[in-house]
């Protein structure tokens, strides 16, 4: 009988949607990559009361339960958390982190997207599930008629020698929650001339590009989508990047070489890549001087190319 797991879930960083208004009859289309050094872990165990002192976790557990009509009565320690609201995906991470500890120690068999569709998540975008369920660089196909969860188009491994530079702004969040909502009811239309251009580009260049492990095309793509993308939230955001220092940190490593210059979802967290931790670590090294006197904190992750993870402990 199982009686605790411990729950890892990948933080993502989303790298732009496709179709921001339906124009080509499906809504957004994201792409994303799953990160290794940045999680969220939970130990889960069976107890004879429910013992829970996150939110967050409260939240998931809630509805989790009453839906598969099975005890609260479990601990739940979060070893490890995701930040919050900065884009890395934490909200989606924590509640399927929470299902899927659920469903392992009830023995429910349930899929990662039977978990997904109960807790909501999955609304606009499906990156976080499917660097869920399977980490690297995932592609999903938006939201038609009858979906429930955005169904997983495509999944490449990320060379293991790439590697991307976040920039992150201490001082704030990205929209998020009823601001979030809000956003996307007075955000503009989005042409569907740019929506079949930024198809294309994915299909035909970005795809290709990470197939064939050539990252400086990878990059100039990925930040082509990232500047139209950008461009669109801009009215809601206060510009291509919700953080200014941000913007002037992505400025900076692009002009010393690094691609795929972007923000992940709202927020305000800048991403960047190059081609190896070398020289990762030498353009961090230059950020964080000239940034020095700024709230801005510089780091270096690799691609996660595995999904989530359970491990079991039985009596």
């Amino acid at each position: 009988m199982v009686s605790s797991v411990l729950v890892t879930a990948p933080a993502r960083l989303h790298m732009g949607f496709l179709d921001l208004s339906g124009a080509l009859e499906r809504n957004f289309g994201s792409i994303g990559v799953a990160l290794n050094e940045i999680s969220t872990q939970l130990v889960l165990s069976k107890s004879e009361h429910k013992n829970i002192s996150n939110p967050r976790v409260e939240k998931a557990l809630t509805v989790f339960c009453d839906t598969f009509q099975v005890s609260e009565n479990v601990q739940i320690d979060v070893v490890t958390e995701i930040p919050a609201h900065i884009g890395l995906g934490s909200g989606t991470q924590m509640a399927l982190a929470v299902g899927t500890g659920l469903n392992a120690l009830y023995e429910l068999n349930l899929s990662v997207r039977e978990i997904a569709a109960v807790m909501d998540r999955g609304l606009r975008s499906g990156i976080g599930i499917g660097v869920f369920e399977q980490g690297g660089f995932v592609v999903d196909g938006g939201r038609g008629e009858k979906t429930i969860t955005p169904p997983m188009l495509a999944h490449f491994d990320v060379p293991k020698d790439w590697r991307f530079i976040l920039v992150f702004d201490s001082r704030g969040q990205g929209l998020h929650g009823k601001q979030e909502f809000e956003a996307f009811k007075t955000l503009p239309p989005f042409s569907r001339t740019d929506a079949e251009k930024l198809s294309y580009l994915l299909l035909m260049q970005a795809l290709p590009a990470i197939a064939e492990q050539d990252l400086a095309r990878f990059g100039e793509v990925i930040t082509q989508l990232q500047k139209m993308v950008g461009e669109h939230f801009a009215p809601a955001q206060g510009g291509v990047f919700t953080s200014e220092n941000v913007a002037k940190a992505m400025t900076f490593l692009a002009e010393k070489g690094a691609v795929a210059i972007g923000q992940t979802s709202w927020g305000p967290t800048g991403f960047c890549m190059v081609e190896n931790s070398e020289m990762a670590e030498k353009l961090t090294t230059q950020a964080r001087e000239f940034f020095v006197k700024t709230p801005l904190q510089f780091h270096v992750v690799s691609a996660r190319n595995c999904g989530g993870e359970v491990r079991y402990h039985s009596i």
